[in-house]
């Protein structure tokens, strides 16, 4: 009775506040806080300002900029826990993807407008959101929430972050009974979801020579190699006829889990009408638990700069999605072993690692993950969906390895149908946003009543 009572006061509350939350959620919009190297500092470090402001103005009084080596601030604040009570950190970041409307906006990203029950603008789902979903669960007790409160918002989580070292470098402001990663969503508007898992990446890059010059191709060509085209050869090998990846040594985690229905993918990742899709296997298991691999970029004459020659080098750099629970050193040493193996008629080859950051599997079945299932359970009025998600954190794998008694709760207001986040027109479902602030405000009761 007690929840229930709980329950109805929480969803009154949030409903009551949403007109402030909009309201500043569309001002943070508006922070072109883009952390990418070469683009401006101070649109970043304002939006690092604000999310300060913001969290002061929703009960977290003590909200501050801490110094994080080599990168942009963090923001921080905490609330101690009432004696013998648990304490939950809160993580979303503040920087964003680039974005500029010739690249296919309806409007201006950097100016929020709603439509259709959806604020649209670059970060209000990725991850802005999660940054008034935290300020809203704190506001919801009027600063005094039935637990601790951790809260950490990082700058750096769309390009190279620097949090991972400065997390191992303090491991005891991240201590807590449970994280709360408020950077992902559901599959589709309405129906709640945890993520249970997410893919690592790993990346490399190759380059091909065949020429020590650019020659004519009516001259030469017939005999003497082209790049391109042995780079075209090697990166066909990457797939076998229909999709699955061909790479042999690499790890799969397939569970089964069909997970997402095959309808509302095709729709929500815009896959043309008559085009098939690649793989094979249940797939909720080709987005989350096996490996996938994308060329991200190719160096090639462009289409403008076209002439009839012979291609003396070309390159490519490859991204590989690898298995929640694989070796991410060992699954890029297999990639680039595979292309080196690949190379036709002996061409020089030299291919580099980009990076390696690896997947993360969140336990599952302790009192908080039993809290955070019951509490979107309640406010969605939905069973609540197990997914993984194809993304990746690296930060996670550090949180776990410095506070490994920790659960972890992924979740938050995005949702796969709409929220487009990292493309044009991306947009948060705004009665998305309520329930999941509800939920999360339900989260810190129904665990404070567990521990």
């Amino acid at each position: 009775m007690q929840d229930e009572l709980a329950f109805k006061e929480i969803v009154l509350q949030t409903r009551a506040l949403m007109p402030d939350v909009i309201r500043d959620l569309k001002d943070l919009i508006r922070f072109p806080s883009v952390a990418f190297p070469g683009y401006p500092q101070e649109p970043v470090i304002a939006m690092a300002d604000a999310t300060v402001g913001l969290l002061r103005k929703y009960g977290l009084s003590n909200a501050r900029l801490i110094d994080v080596p080599g990168g942009y601030p963090a923001v921080y604040g905490e609330i101690p826990a009432p004696p013998g009570k648990p304490t939950v950190l809160m993580y979303a970041h503040y920087d964003v993807q680039p974005a500029q409307k010739k690249d296919g906006w309806d409007t201006d990203p950097w100016e929020p407008r709603e439509k259709g029950g959806r604020l649209y603008g670059r970060g209000a789902a990725d991850d802005k959101s999660g940054i008034v979903m935290i300020a809203a669960s704190i506001r919801i007790f009027g600063g005094k929430p039935p637990v601790g409160i951790k809260v950490v918002i990082e700058g750096e989580e769309e390009t190279t972050s620097h949090i991972e070292d400065f997390a191992l470098a303090n491991p005891g402001l991240f201590a807590c009974d449970a994280f709360i990663i408020a950077d992902n969503g559901n599959l589709s508007v309405g129906e709640p979801a945890l993520t249970t898992s997410l893919r690592g990446e790993v990346s490399c890059i190759i380059e091909v020579r065949t020429l020590d010059h650019a020659v004519h191709s009516g001259m030469f060509g017939g005999a003497a190699p082209d790049a391109l085209i042995a780079l075209i050869k090697i990166l066909a090998t990457l797939h076998e006829a229909q999709g699955d990846v061909a790479v042999k040594g690499l790890r799969s985690d397939a569970s089964g889990n069909g997970g997402y229905p095959v309808g509302n993918y095709r729709a929500d990742a815009g896959v043309i009408d008559g085009v098939d899709l690649i793989g094979t296997g249940p797939l909720g298991d080709r987005l989350w638990f096996k490996p996938s691999i994308t060329v991200i970029g190719i160096d090639a004459p462009s289409l403008q700069k076209s002439a009839n020659i012979l291609i003396p080098r070309a390159s490519a750099k490859i991204s590989m999605r690898i298995a929640p629970d694989a070796d991410a050193g060992h699954e890029v040493q297999v990639l680039m072993d595979h292309l080196r193996a690949a190379a036709p008629w002996n061409v020089h080859i030299d291919v580099t690692e980009g990076g390696h950051s690896a997947g993360f599997t969140c336990p599952t079945g302790g009192p908080g993950y039993v809290a955070a299932k019951s509490a979107l359970e309640t406010v969605f009025g939905l069973p609540a969906l197990e997914k993984g998600t194809g993304g990746s954190i690296p930060l996670l794998n550090v949180l776990h390895k410095k506070v490994p008694h920790a659960e972890f709760i992924l979740w938050g207001a995005e949702d796969a149908a709409g929220s487009c986040i990292h493309g044009t027109d991306e947009s948060v479902n705004i009665g998305d946003l309520e329930r999941i602030i509800a939920a999360q405000s339900l989260f810190l009761v129904l665990l404070e009543k567990q521990r």
